[in-house]
C-alpha cells in the first residue's frame, strides 16, 4: 500500500463517512492556531491579546 498524506487521508476519510462538518472546525482550528502562532512572534501582539 503506498503511502498517503495526512492531509489526503483526511479527506478521504471525509468524503467515505460524509462527516462534511468537520471541514469547517477544522479550517477554524487552523485559523485560531495560525492567530495564535502570529500573536506570539509579532510586534502586534498587543492589539491581538484582546481578541482572546
Amino acid at each position: 500500500m503506498p503511502k498517503q498524506s495526512l492531509v489526503k487521508e483526511f479527506f478521504l476519510f471525509i468524503k467515505h463517512e460524509k462527516k462534511w462538518w468537520l471541514i469547517p472546525l477544522v479550517a477554524v482550528l487552523l485559523v485560531v492556531g495560525a492567530l495564535v502562532l502570529f500573536a506570539s512572534s509579532s510586534p502586534l501582539a498587543p492589539f491581538l491579546y484582546p481578541l482572546f
